[in-house]
């Protein structure tokens, strides 16, 4: 069947805001004497409980009240870094591409919409999404439930859609659902592996999306 639908999440693979993430966090513990749990924060990307597990971590070296404290720190050293992040390289091509190829466009994500919307906005993007089904509407990967709501919004059926992820259970998110999956990693995300996918492309510029488009198609 052809691709007629490109779904798309949005933390870490059309904004690195994972990378921001971790550098607050790394900024954040070591005014402090604390080291990185980094296994710890990488296993919880994709859904909605990284911040949780880094909440749970700190929690019982510090107590709850002190970890509260760092984890209002990091939030705002967070906004500060996100709020200076662009689209990541190649993003404004395949979108550009997409809407020339009249491909409905959609973003399924595991953050709050309020989050998503503000974001989009602020890189100029919104318009170009006719569905964007986040965590607070829907359960947080590694359900599907963020892409079947794209998909039903789209009115498109999952074996004519292509879903966008950089982390695992983003993944395993976008196959339940029936999806095609392509993984586009983010420096943070790289050294994990992606044996869900139906492709892994270091960047959104190593392959055009005509070109990608027909790799999919001939498999």
């Amino acid at each position: 069947m052809p691709v007629r639908a490109l779904v798309f999440d949005f933390d870490g693979l059309l904004v690195d805001t994972e990378s921001a993430a971790l550098r607050a966090w790394e900024e954040t513990l070591a005014t402090q004497g604390l080291a990185m749990p980094h296994d710890t924060w990488t296993a919880a990307i994709g859904g909605q409980g990284s911040e949780a597990a880094m909440l749970a971590h700190l929690a019982e070296r510090l107590g709850h009240a002190d970890a509260c404290a760092l984890r209002a720190r990091w939030w705002e050293r967070h906004l500060a870094l996100v709020e200076a992040s662009p689209l990541r390289p190649g993003v404004a091509g395949y979108l550009a591409d997409a809407v020339r190829l009249g491909l409905g466009l959609a973003i399924a994500s595991s953050a709050t919409g309020d989050w998503v919307a503000a974001h989009l906005h602020r890189l100029g993007t919104r318009e170009a999404f006719t569905v964007v089904a986040t965590g607070d509407a829907y359960r947080a990967k590694p359900a599907p439930d963020t892409y079947l709501g794209a998909l039903a919004g789209l009115g498109i059926p999952a074996a004519e859609a292509v879903a966008f992820e950089d982390s695992p259970t983003g993944v395993v998110a976008a196959k339940m659902a029936g999806l095609h999956c392509v993984a586009v990693p983010n420096p943070v995300t790289a050294v994990l592996s992606f044996p869900g996918a139906d492709a892994v492309l270091p960047s959104f510029e190593e392959m055009s999306l005509p070109d990608l488009l027909a790799l999919i198609g001939s498999r």
